[in-house]
């Protein structure tokens, strides 16, 4: 058995927490929030802020928020809420009756830019997005003021109340804050607070042709909902300072900011904008294809709830990036499958066999061990024949000197069963293999008297009389480079995919045990991998999909491609 993790050290946030704790900051309270915009499916990177802010208000006794920063109609969807929360939902976390979203506040949001405006810390502007960006400046370069940088404040409340009114044309118009245009902070330099857009608003409707931006909502929702430790990844460390300038010349509450480093994951990319194009390109099924580092996606593959909370916690909470290697994640999956997965039988390619000296008609059940690491699982029956399948992989005519399968004249043990001698190998008229003749030694069943014969190799197999008809995926990851994005100048990131990430085998042979299985079940094929009972698996047409292998392939893959 895997041994349990050491007891971990406490990470920066945990320390941030526990002294304010200590000092009576925010009179003891631990108040978070997940905040995703519903433009697209949770994915992996999202699972591990997920874990984060729900996991310390369960540490800490608090309260975690769940809030939909819906700021941008345009690209939001009803469907991306309801995946939302289903995948945090599934994940084990709740937020209770705190539902919010960033739609709520759209009165006070546009309350506060009224006030902004009459303390002449903001103006509206008639730049062009293009023009914005030149008088913008650059790293290197101070930006310049707008000429409608020093309207009024009697015409700029006028102004942005037309801007509501709906009298301007989209991109014709923006509101923006009064800061500094030479700050060295890009963040800083008048950033647009509200611009015009006709969108039909998935919770709104129509009400509102203006709509704020993400960093004159973020701060503003977090005060209002009095969190305590807004958290955020590592692209938001330049957007703090923003943060704070808006709470501060509000004079509203004013939460702490606290940033990490995101999930970077190998073989993975996370962008929402480039899954969508995976998805709208037909690189994929959909989002929640088995292949997508979306949550949904390693639902729909067999990965467990346990296993993804298991892997955020060990990879931990840093403040500098990094690449977690993706078989870090696939042994956190192993190892809870390993734990709870049910053992069965299945031959993915199989190939005949027939006992010629076992006794036709004959049916046995042999018993077979349904998890060794749960005594409490018990056993099962599985039927031996005298015919049977066996995996193409475990049989060879010529093998080499270490090949303990099945080959022409060797014995195997047949898992759970008797040994074995391959006879005879009986073809077709091209030359491949019809089916193998063999004998047994009655003798040698498993754990009867007189068993005690040994054998180097033991193979799985399936009685062809009581064998279940299946359809198996053999999922790979997605894309072949460790960096999905390693291209040569002019190239896409799509040349990175992996032509080989499914693989469909439809003649598969599994044990009847699997007869009428439901969806959502995982097993463990033994000797082959972790597999799960696909969702629109049904019982006339059974489907499984490939969750994981039973060793790291690709470790071996890696070393034989450096040889």
């Amino acid at each position: 058995m895997t041994e349990p993790d050491a007891p971990r050290k406490l990470n920066f946030i945990e320390q941030i927490i526990e002294q304010d704790n200590e000092a009576g900051k925010w009179d003891g309270r631990v108040q978070t929030r997940f905040p995703p915009e519903p433009n697209g499916y949770l994915h992996i990177g999202h699972a591990k802020s997920i874990c984060l802010n729900f996991g310390l208000a369960e540490k800490y006794n608090g309260r975690c928020n769940l809030r939909f920063d819906d700021t941008n109609p345009a690209k939001e969807d009803q469907e991306y809420v309801d995946s939302i929360k289903a995948d945090i939902r599934w994940l084990g976390f709740d937020w209770g009756d705190r539902e919010l979203f960033a739609s709520d506040y759209f009165d006070q949001l546009y309350a506060w830019a009224v006030q902004l405006i009459q303390a002449g810390q903001a103006y509206v502007c008639e730049l062009t997005a293009e023009q914005t960006r030149e008088y913008r400046g650059t790293l290197t370069e101070p930006g310049k003021n707008s000429p409608f940088r020093d309207r009024p404040v009697e015409e700029n409340l006028d102004l942005f109340q037309r801007m509501k009114a709906g009298e301007f044309a989209d991109g014709s118009r923006t509101l923006r804050a009064k800061i500094e245009m030479t700050h060295p902070n890009l963040n800083l330099r008048d950033p647009v607070m509200y611009r015009i857009l006709r969108v039909v608003h998935h919770r709104t409707g129509e009400q509102w042709c203006i709509y704020p931006m993400y960093d004159f909502t973020h701060g503003q929702s977090d005060s209002l909902e009095r969190v305590t430790h807004s958290i955020c990844t590592l692209e938001f460390e330049n957007h703090r300072p923003l943060y704070d300038w808006y709470c501060d010349s509000l004079d509203i509450y004013h939460p702490q900011q606290i940033e990490f480093a995101r999930l970077n994951l190998s073989f993975t990319i996370t962008s929402k904008r480039k899954l969508l194009e995976l998805v709208t390109s037909g690189h994929v099924r959909g989002w929640d294809d088995p292949r997508m580092p979306t949550i949904s996606g390693m639902r729909r593959r067999g990965y467990t709830p346990e296993s993804i909370r298991q892997f955020c916690e060990r990879i931990g909470v840093a403040k500098f990036h990094s690449v977690i290697d993706m078989t870090v994640l696939e042994n956190s999956v192993r190892e809870h499958l390993n734990q709870v997965a049910p053992r069965v039988m299945g031959v993915l390619r199989p190939i005949k066999l027939v006992i010629d000296n076992y006794p036709e008609g004959q049916v046995e059940e042999m018993v077979a061990v349904n998890n060794p690491e749960d005594e409490s699982a018990g056993t099962r029956q599985v039927p031996f024949s005298r015919v049977l399948y066996i995996d193409q992989e475990d049989f060879r005519e010529e093998a080499p000197r270490k090949y303990f399968r099945l080959k022409r004249g060797g014995e195997v043990r047949l898992r759970y069963a008797y040994i074995i001698k391959c006879e005879d190998v009986i073809k077709n008229e091209d030359g491949s293999i019809r089916e193998l003749r063999c004998s047994y030694d009655p003798d040698s069943k498993s754990g009867m008297p007189g068993a005690g014969r040994k054998v180097k190799g033991t193979i799985h197999w399936v009685s062809a009389e009581h064998a279940v008809d299946a359809e198996v995926r053999l999922y790979d990851r997605l894309f072949v480079k460790e960096n999905p994005y390693d291209v040569a100048e002019g190239e896409d990131y799509k040349v990175n995919l992996n032509p080989a990430s499914l693989e469909t085998l439809s003649a598969c042979k599994l044990e009847p045990a699997l007869a009428g299985v439901g969806s959502g079940r995982t097993f463990q094929f033994e000797r082959v991998g972790y597999f799960h009972v696909d969702a629109d698996s049904r019982a006339e047409h059974l489907i499984f999909n490939r969750t994981v292998s039973l060793r790291d392939s690709w470790a071996k893959f890696e070393t034989r491609s450096k040889k």
